[in-house]
């Protein structure tokens, strides 16, 4: 089984640009995880709610707290995000996907095109699991 027999085609992508807030928004809006992060169409990184709960839980909530959670929540997602980012193609086997998921420690790998590098989809955890269950 390949990728892009499980992949997430048009995955919702957030701007390098953008403010937190705004990946928070998209993250909540449409039951995702993993953001895979653009500018000028080109992938850039990758945004987890991991990522954005890592900076945005305040430690002790008091004025000062609250004046730089609202700053954070202000930041750009490149502030944030992983930019060093391991993607697959649509034809790497799922085994491959895999080992690289659980050697990395993370849920979800974008999938680009191997001769333009463009985004096409997103392979996680969840499309893994999906497709488990539909061969059991």
């Amino acid at each position: 089984m390949l990728v892009r027999d499980v992949m997430s085609e048009s995955p919702v992508v957030v701007h390098a640009r953008a403010r937190l807030s705004e990946a928070a928004e998209l993250l909540a809006g449409h039951t995702v995880r993993h953001l895979p992060v653009v500018e000028a169409g080109a992938l850039v990184g990758m945004l987890s709610d991991r990522d954005l709960r890592s900076v945005m839980s305040p430690r002790l909530i008091d004025e000062a707290s609250l004046d730089e959670l609202r700053s954070r929540y202000d930041a750009p997602v490149s502030e944030v995000m992983s930019p060093d980012v391991t993607t697959v193609h649509p034809e790497t086997d799922l085994s491959e996907s895999i080992d690289r998921m659980l050697d990395l420690k993370v849920g979800a790998l974008p999938v680009v095109d191997p001769g333009t590098g463009e985004l096409q989809g997103i392979v996680s955890y969840v499309d893994l699991l999906r497709a488990l269950r539909e061969k059991a």
